[in-house]
């Protein structure tokens, strides 16, 4: 049974890597001996996606296409599974190495595994072990949102997604239809970063407020993907991070640890309220809104009023 799933996945590979025009899974079926033998189209559906997940899982890059009549193929280019001469020194081996450990306990874990033993292949110097550089070391990255599995192959198959996503000053979440680009962990949380196609712009969503199932759609991209996307950097200025002047605000005494970790200046004020320094950068109001009637903004106005507005909207539902 091994040797004929090698087999199957042999010829499998070698149709998308021979093709100059998607196939369909109608053309696949018909050029591959074991899916003609596949008792029922069910069968032979559930066979060719296991297989096709088995590709991509060992490093094959399978584009999905869809023509003019809606019908969809799949083709891999050799230009895209093609890596170019490689030649690492010791350090970026262990930097390579570390890389890989941190997603040992995650649904990347193979796929690490076989890309690092693709660049052995390609010019790993033999005396260096990725694995045992700086050994001590043992990073994780925590991936508990069920949404992370479903959006991490999304991205990299480039297909678009819908979700129910709660935003932090709603009552009840909303649908949202998304070109995904790419997912980044920030202070223990994962954020997606693409384009909204309801709001036609780039958004970044974090997980941790995607409800339900997310939901894979059909068609291409209608924005184009960036170079570098700076999920990072952008959830950063959302948070206030990237700040070019203050606010002052009050706070109740023992809560809001968060802002007092930020604050400038704490100052007392009695009956059980401190007066903080923030910095104040674009999306200050969402963050502040999180901590409900702990937080009085006091100056600027705009952002008090911006506070109010997010308020008013969430007591309306």
């Amino acid at each position: 049974m091994a040797i004929a799933k090698a087999e199957r996945l042999m010829n499998l590979a070698l149709c998308l890597l021979g093709t100059r025009r998607p196939l369909s899974k109608r053309e696949l079926r018909e050029s591959i001996e074991a899916y003609l033998e596949a008792s029922s189209d069910d069968s032979f559906n559930r066979m060719f996606e296991r297989d096709k997940d088995d590709l991509r899982e060992l490093g094959l890059v399978i584009e999905t296409v869809e023509n003019l009549d809606g019908e969809v193929g799949y083709l891999a280019r050799r230009d895209s599974n093609r890596l170019p001469p490689i030649t690492l020194d010791a350090e970026e081996a262990a930097a390579l190495g570390l890389a890989a450990k941190v997603w040992q306990h995650a649904r990347l874990a193979g796929a690490a595994s076989g890309a690092l033993q693709k660049l052995r292949a390609a010019g790993l110097p033999e005396d260096v072990d990725p694995y045992e550089a700086h050994g001590a070391l043992e990073p994780r990255i925590p991936v508990h949102e069920a949404a992370f599995e479903p959006l991490m192959l999304a991205c990299r198959d480039r297909r678009p997604v819908a979700f129910d996503y709660r935003k932090a000053t709603a009552a009840r979440p909303g649908p949202r239809i998304v070109e995904p680009w790419a997912l980044e962990c920030w202070r223990g949380h994962w954020y997606l970063a693409g384009w909204d196609r309801d709001r036609g712009a780039e958004r970044v969503f974090r997980l941790s407020r995607i409800t339900g199932k997310v939901r894979t759609r059909g068609g291409k991209y209608t924005a184009q993907v960036p170079d570098v996307v700076t999920v990072r950097e952008t959830v950063a200025s959302w948070a206030g991070d990237i700040a070019d002047r203050s606010a002052l605000i009050r706070l109740r005494s023992g809560s809001g640890y968060p802002l007092r970790a930020k604050a400038a200046s704490v100052r007392e004020l009695g009956d059980g309220w401190d007066e903080l320094e923030i910095p104040y950068g674009h999306g200050l109001d969402a963050w502040l809104v999180e901590f409900g009637p702990d937080v009085v903004v006091l100056e600027p106005a705009e952002l008090r009023a911006d506070v109010v507005d997010r308020l008013r909207a969430v007591a309306k539902g």
